[in-house]
This record gives structure tokens, sequence and C-alpha cells, in this order.
């Protein structure tokens, strides 16, 4: 029964971020957002909604393995899992400017949050840093969209603003409760599952726990791919790694500090850092990521999961 209960909190956590994002961004529409910013802030906190919701629950109620664990993961699983999917469906073309700020924010983002882990916590002041770091790369990419194709189409950002008020209130309204109480049984199934088998809560957190809440940014990467929108594709994994760092865990941290065991520096952190690093060069051949490649991000992930379990 206990699975059963994971498998219902993760999946009422996707479809309640849905209803959060659809309520949002008609509520953003009509205040006037244009579409390029309703994508690029209402829908990516929508997509890491249930990471964020994950970690704080987990941070509140002390399994801190499980709100780290659950962040590092969901950007392992993001670069060799989903993007090496979405590579073997098309492969990723990608203009050179994403390496220069996308790849490098990431990367530099990766560093810094092994950096402020090393002591073994996550403190309060460094939560205030990340989320500051948060709203000024933010500002940033407000800046830079303007030169951008957005992410939502005008005739779709359109619709949402000639949806009913009402109808965007109460959508918002369910998200939040929907993504309150999915995270809430996530965390309590997952930990059950743990104490039953012996599984530490840190294996939980980067495998289940991460793979379910990183179901929006597959979704979003296989379906940009199905398109031949690949350069969002990778766009979309890229801010999502680095959002993870910055929002989940610098929110998380404020909530409460998280406690970074020495299982975690040693091991995941490593792999994490190991895998941003090898996008590099990845990325250099061609400026685009093959079919051969993704499956070799895939052969990755496998290999991480063996060393895991």
């Amino acid at each position: 029964m206990v699975y059963f209960y994971l498998f219902l909190g993760l999946a009422l956590l996707l479809v309640s971020a849905k209803f959060l994002v659809d309520g949002a961004s008609s509520i953003a529409a009509k205040l006037g957002l244009s579409a390029g910013l309703i994508g690029l802030t209402v829908v990516a906190f929508g997509t890491s909604a249930p990471e964020l919701l994950v970690s704080v629950t987990a941070a509140l109620k002390g399994t801190s393995d499980i709100a780290i664990g659950n962040v590092i993961g969901s950007n392992i699983s993001n670069i060799t899992l989903v993007l090496g999917i979405s590579a073997l469906l098309f492969p990723i073309v990608f203009p050179k400017t994403v390496i220069k700020l996308d790849y490098t924010f990431t990367l530099l983002t990766t560093l810094l949050f092994y950096g402020l882990a090393y002591n073994g916590i996550i403190s309060l002041i460094e939560g205030i840093v990340l989320v500051i770091l948060f709203v000024l790369v933010n500002l940033y990419f407000f800046k830079k969209i303007k030169n951008t194709d957005p992410e939502l189409s005008p005739e779709d950002a359109e619709k949402l603003k000639k949806a009913p008020l009402a109808k965007a209130i109460i959508l918002v309204l369910i998200g939040i409760v929907g993504l309150y109480f999915g995270s809430d049984l996530a965390v309590e199934s997952a930990v059950e599952i743990a104490q039953i088998y012996g599984i530490s809560e840190r294996v939980i957190g980067v495998t289940i726990i991460a793979i379910g809440t990183s179901l929006p940014e597959l979704a979003t990467s296989v379906l940009a791919a199905l398109k031949k929108e690949t350069d969002l594709a990778l766009g979309n994994i890229l801010g999502s790694n680095l959002m993870n760092v910055l929002s989940i865990i610098g929110i998380t941290a404020i909530v409460k500090p998280i406690e970074v065991s020495d299982l975690f520096l040693q091991t995941d952190f490593l792999w994490m850092i190991g895998f941003t690093i090898i996008l590099f060069p990845i990325m250099l051949t061609g400026l685009k990521i093959s079919r051969l490649e993704g499956g070799l991000l895939l052969v990755g992930y496998g290999l991480y999961l063996y060393f895991l379990l």
C-alpha cells in the first residue's frame, strides 16, 4: 500500500503543478505579462514546484537527506536521463550563446552548491544568498528574453488572457493545496519504504523522489524535442538545474538549515559536478548533442545507479 501512496503523492504533485501553471499563467496574462515572461517565470516555477515542496516538507520533517537528495538527484537525472532521452528522439542543436550563458551559469551554480555544502550544512545566511542570486539571475534573463523567441506562443498567451478570472484563481488554489498534500504524502511514503527495506533516505531521495519530481522537465524537454525545438529542450534542462539550486535549496535553507552528510559530499555531489562538466565537451562537438551522445548520457545514468545501489 505504501507504494500506492508514493505513486499517488507524485501524481498529485504533477497534476497540481499543472493546475498551478495554468491558473497562474492566466492571471499573469490578464496582468499584461508577455508570453516570453510567462514562460520564463510562471511556467518555469511550476515545473520546479514539486521539487520545492518536497524539499521544504522533507527539511521540516527532519529528513535532510531527502531534501538535498531530491535536488542533487533531479539535477543528475536532468542531464543524463532527460537530456539523453530527448537527444535519442531528435539530435539537440543549439546556438553558441547557450554555452556562453546558460551552461556557464549552471556550472558555476553547481560548483557554488558544492562549496556551500562542504562544511556539512547549508545555513540560513547561505540560503538568503542563493535566493538573492536567484532574483539577480532572473532579472538578467528578463533583459535577455527581449531578444529571444518566447517559450509560450502569443496565441496561447491570448487564450490564457481570455480565460475567466474565477477559474484561474480556483486552479491556483487547487494547485497549491494539491502540492502541499502531494509533497507530504510522497515524503512520508518514501521514508516508510526506506525503513521497510533498510534503504537510506539518501538513496530514495536521489532516485525515486528525484525522478518523480523531474517528470515535468522530462515532459517539457521530450515535447520540445518532438517539435524539433531542440534548443528549448537543452535550455529547459540547464535552466532547471540552475533554479533547483538557487531557488529550491535557497528557500529550503531559509525555512530550515539543511544538514549535508559526508556521503553526499563524497559521492552524489561529485557525480553531479562530473556530469555537468562532461556536458561541456559534448556540447562543443558541432554545437549539438547527437543520438549517440544521448545514448552515452543514459549509460552514464545507468552507471551512477549501479554504483549507488
